[in-house]
């Protein structure tokens, strides 16, 4: 089980924590956006349920702008932008 965070083009990174529990997919969300430049955004997947209520809670502290979220199957994604 490894941390996947990946750039996908110049403005789109991924970050892969299904896997993991709280708090560890809010923090490698917040270090993940913080490795980013401004204008980019960051697909999140996880398969932690209560993690979700953490990183909704991480951007509204950070000021990062969820642009999409879903589940399916027991998976999250979050499309998530600075604000």
């Amino acid at each position: 089980m490894a941390v996947k965070f990946e750039k996908l083009s110049e403005s789109k990174y991924f970050l892969d924590v299904r896997g993991y529990v709280c708090p560890h997919p809010q923090m490698y969300t917040k270090k993940a956006m913080e490795k980013m430049p401004p204008e980019a955004c960051l697909e999140v997947v996880l398969d932690n349920p209560s993690s979700c209520e953490s990183i909704f809670d991480l951007c509204k502290i950070e000021g990062y702008k969820i642009v999409e979220y879903n589940e399916e199957g027991g998976v999250f994604r979050f499309l998530i932008c600075r604000g």
